[in-house]
């Protein structure tokens, strides 16, 4: 592993940089920065506070010296989770850097088994996902279509795809990307791509669990699933330079899109029937979420992206507001 860059004032420096964005306030980040707490090797870290300004996360003056250090980069008002967690990369003092979502709940060996993980030969280091809010089943059904490949894993090994987000990555490699690091993290699975396109190896952590919490109210997951689905189809076109006939052609193919979706999370389903949490009335909740997938997939190859990105930022800076009144209670606890 690369050496960390040292601290002012003589202090053991970082092992983990944890960057945190926040695009309202404290409020938004308080469950994690709780969880981060709780980490065995909390002693090791960095939290490195992405927010529009020092004055609207105040309440992290009160975390001095619970971590190895602490930083707060100030970005004003902030529009996309993506370009803000690139600049919380590139100011991170770490040689492994964390970019984790205010809605994800590492549980306490996290840090430490990714750490362990990072002293092998992996660019990537993905955990496993857990669902942080099981009692609904739009919530699984989010899951599932989101993270299902990094759900209940059954061992741990190298891997060919790393969620973007919830994933820690070497620092040296991350800014390698330079000024494309906020555009690769903006589609889920450019940034892993490019990391495998230059050569370099992904891996799954087990040990180290993360509990997400998904959206649950119907509507609302309906709307992230079309949104997020035309973004990267959108991407993906555009990324490709498709001609238009090649446009065309998956157009027409958009009433396949849920079978094969369906096929390709057929082995996630299987161990989420026997996991801690088992999903419930999934198969409705999964019927629909596909078909909006797909509709969102014809949108973004039709017609670009569109609003697609500030649509996605609302459902990622405010979770709380798409969640059941029964989840946000639970979160609220």
């Amino acid at each position: 592993m690369p050496e960390p860059r040292p601290e002012p004032g003589g202090a053991p420096p970082p092992a983990l940089s944890v960057v945190l964005v926040t695009g309202d306030g404290y409020r938004n980040v308080r469950n994690v920065i709780e969880h981060l707490r709780r980490q065995t090797a909390r002693a090791r870290l960095e939290l490195v506070l992405v927010a529009p300004s020092r004055e609207r996360v105040a309440e992290v003056a009160a975390l001095e010296g619970t971590f190895a250090a602490l930083r707060v980069v100030e970005l004003g008002p902030i529009a996309a989770k993506d370009a803000a967690a690139a600049a919380g990369a590139r100011a991170a003092a770490a040689p492994v850097v964390a970019l984790i979502e205010d809605h994800a709940y590492p549980e306490p060996g996290w840090a430490a088994a990714l750490l362990a993980a990072h002293d092998g030969p992996w660019a990537a280091v993905a955990p496993a996902i857990g669902n942080a809010n099981p009692a609904s089943p739009f919530s699984w059904a989010n899951l599932l279509l989101s993270y299902g490949q990094w759900f209940a894993p059954e061992r741990a090994g190298a891997v060919a795809d790393v969620p973007a987000h919830n994933s820690s990555y070497k620092r040296d490699l991350l800014l390698a990307c330079g000024p494309d690091l906020g555009r690769l993290l903006e589609r889920g699975d450019a940034l892993p791509r490019a990391l495998t396109a230059a050569g370099h190896r992904l891996y799954l952590e087990p040990r180290a669990r993360i509990d997400h919490v998904n959206v649950s109210r119907p509507l609302a997951a309906l709307a992230l699933r079309f949104h997020a689905a035309r973004a990267f189809a959108a991407g993906r076109a555009r990324e490709g330079r498709w001609s238009p006939a090649k446009r065309l052609l998956y157009i027409g193919a958009t009433p396949l899109i849920p079978l094969l979706r369906l096929r390709y999370i057929r082995p996630f389903l299987r161990r989420a029937s026997g996991a801690r949490e088992r999903p419930p009335r999934l198969w409705p909740a999964l019927a629909l979420l596909l078909v909006a997938h797909a509709v969102g997939e014809l949108a973004g190859y039709a017609f670009g992206i569109g609003d697609a990105l500030p649509r996605l930022a609302a459902f990622e800076f405010d979770r709380a507001r798409y969640l059941t009144a029964r989840d946000r209670r639970a979160e609220a606890d």
